[in-house]
């Protein structure tokens, strides 16, 4: 009701935010509710799958804890997750007086996964509001704590877990990942367009899987080319964040549960990774000292 009545003279009405939404911010904008005791939450994105976003995203979060901060991880791939096998976590959550939910932990990070709630092998069959309800009661309902960040991994692509989060949760900014080849890129640029029309800032790319060294040689091969994601960062003009090289340990890790940031700590993956927060965190204060950007206004006609 109310949606489908005319507006004077008999023209169509625009269906827009839910009452109550449009309300609390600056020029009728609608406010974003954020998470008690969460001081910043950032989105890692990609245009597409198998640039490696979820392995950078555990080693991102653990590098910015190795760095001094509070750190919390968000599983937002609903269908396919990934945080407890790279986390090595196992089990189900417990319930705090039967309403919010205790995250998961594991090398000092707090972590929520839908992982956690449904078998490995269950296949998530959910349509978009279904997504959109368990994203939001994963944030808002899971007790965090004090967090300097929160970093959410997000499913690839620019779909309904994107837009509910761009749309709903103040993000503070988001961190695209690619690799170096063009098609990577192309989707990429998907990624970073959606972000600018829902006026999110982006922190930054960064380069998976930049270049191989072997192992036995020290030969280096740039597998998927070189350098495509920090031209494209100075194309459009946001911040190139840092390379991190195509090197097995990382893999083998991940696989086993034992993030190269903790594993090997002092090794060249972990170096990179950390070079990489310290960049993500930098311009995540640039951004909070420009004081952020409101919510955009969403209108249908």
């Amino acid at each position: 009701p109310g949606h489908a009545r005319g507006a004077p003279g008999g023209r169509p009405a625009k269906a827009g935010i839910p009452p109550g939404h449009a309300r609390g911010a600056p020029g009728g904008r609608p406010a974003k509710a954020g998470i008690p005791g969460v001081g910043a939450i950032i989105a890692v994105a990609s245009g597409k799958g198998g640039v490696g976003k979820s392995t950078t995203s555990v080693n991102l979060a653990l590098a910015l804890k190795a760095n001094g901060l509070r750190v919390g991880v968000l599983d937002a791939d609903i269908y396919g997750p990934s945080m407890p096998r790279l986390l090595g976590i196992s089990g189900r959550p417990q319930q705090i007086d039967g309403r919010l939910i205790k995250p998961m932990e594991n090398y000092g990070l707090k972590v929520m996964s839908m992982g956690f709630l449904v078998d490995e092998e269950v296949a998530m069959i959910w349509r978009g509001p279904m997504i959109q309800s368990a994203l939001l009661q994963m944030l808002r309902e899971v007790a965090w704590g004090e967090l300097d960040v929160l970093v959410v991994d997000m499913p690839p692509g620019t779909g309904d877990a994107q837009l509910t989060m761009a749309q709903q949760v103040p993000l503070a900014g988001a961190v695209i990942v690619s690799t170096p080849q063009d098609l990577a890129l192309i989707d990429a640029r998907k990624g970073l367009n959606m972000f600018s029309k829902v006026e999110v800032p982006v922190l930054g790319i960064i380069e998976n899987m930049s270049y191989f060294i072997a192992p036995d040689t020290g030969n280096r091969y740039d597998i998927f080319g070189h350098g495509g994601a920090r031209r494209e960062a100075e194309r459009i003009g946001v911040p190139f964040l840092g390379e991190v090289p195509l090197i097995m340990d990382i893999r083998v890790t991940s696989d086993a549960g034992t993030p190269v940031v903790v594993s090997e700590p002092d090794g060249p993956a972990a170096e990179a990774y950390r070079a990489v927060a310290s960049r993500v965190w930098e311009q995540l204060e640039a951004v909070r000292s420009k004081g952020g950007r409101a919510a955009p206004s969403i209108v249908f006609e």
